[in-house]
């Protein structure tokens, strides 16, 4: 009938997983084309009207293609597995996260002066996604608590017990952006929300120091609430542990760099020990050195209560 060829049992099963009806689309497409070509029974002007037949089919094929790859990107991934390998190893690091650090964050200025503050906190991936309760106690008494939660999405959300409060309250996020305790560290910079954004990008491979890395930039979507154009991490390939990430903040193309020192496994657990951060045109930097801690906490949801009283003033083994 017309210009569409008749096909017989090449109906897609309905047990067929993403990858396999993404065969089915390219391989329905070739038997089609092959029909075109031999058949005969074609009228007049046969050249032209199966040459518009066989146009049309390559156009619609594609296009069914290129829609079910943008509505399973999985698809995509497949096509590079070094990217499947990347992105999947760093979301199962991040996912499988359980655990309570004791440290000090301190902001280095550019004439040697320091100012450091104790800093305490625990992690948990729930099946709603990750809760990261943290303190940070100044040189006098004043404390910052905050509640970090992000979803499978990188979907993130911040509440806030700022010095001078007595009640937790959601961070706005024109405020996400803004120092932690006066460091380089922002409240958005404490979760590694890039890793779930949609757009994802293998680059060149690239040593950083001694270590063969992968590395991957992270656009965010729409949908993303972030103060970033892009994130580019330099990710350790033997461990799938970034060793140095570089984000790029949205409107000023200003870069703020973070340096991943002391990489060690702890309960098959890959850590770093410090983390250094750089805001790109600022004297000094700002440290986080990890102290002690467990990484195999097994918290639960009461342990991320951020209005009890003192909840990060628990003593960590």
């Amino acid at each position: 009938m017309g210009c569409i060829p008749r096909l017989e049992n090449h109906y897609p099963s309905p047990w067929m997983g993403d990858s396999d009806f993404g065969v089915y689309i390219a391989m329905t497409f070739q038997r089609r084309v092959v029909t075109v070509s031999r058949s005969r029974k074609i009228g007049r002007y046969p050249e032209a009207r199966w040459a518009n037949c066989a146009l049309g089919t390559i156009q619609a094929s594609i296009a069914l293609l290129v829609l079910w790859s943008l509505v399973h990107p999985s698809l995509s991934f497949a096509a590079n597995p070094d990217l499947e390998t990347v992105l999947t190893g760093s979301r199962q690091r991040i996912e499988k996260l359980d655990y309570r650090m004791t440290g000090r964050l301190t902001r280095l200025e550019g004439d040697g002066k320091r100012t450091s503050y104790k800093f305490v906190a625990k992690a948990h991936w729930f099946s709603d996604g990750l809760r990261l309760l943290c303190e940070i106690s100044g040189p006098g008494s004043e404390k910052t608590i905050l509640l970090l939660h992000m979803n499978a999405t990188g979907h993130v959300t911040i509440e806030a017990v700022l010095p001078g409060e007595k009640a937790a309250s959601v961070l706005p996020f024109e405020h996400w952006n803004d120092p932690l305790v006066g460091t380089d560290f922002s409240y958005e910079d404490m979760v590694e929300n890039q890793f779930f954004w949609k757009n994802q990008e293998l680059l060149a491979p690239e040593k950083y120091g001694a270590r063969d890395c992968f590395v991957l930039k992270s656009t965010p979507g729409s949908q993303d609430r972030t103060y970033f154009d892009s994130v580019t991490s330099w990710i350790d390939r033997g461990i799938l542990f970034p060793v140095h990430v570089v984000k790029t903040l949205h409107g000023t193309g200003q870069q703020k760099e973070f340096i991943y020192y002391g990489l060690r496994q702890v309960g098959g657990v890959w850590s770093a020990t410090q983390v250094e951060a750089k805001l790109q045109g600022k004297p000094g930097s700002s440290i986080l050195v990890i102290e002690g801690g467990s990484a195999k906490a097994h918290l639960g949801r009461k342990d991320f209560d951020i209005g009890q009283s003192g909840a990060q003033a628990e003593k960590v083994k």
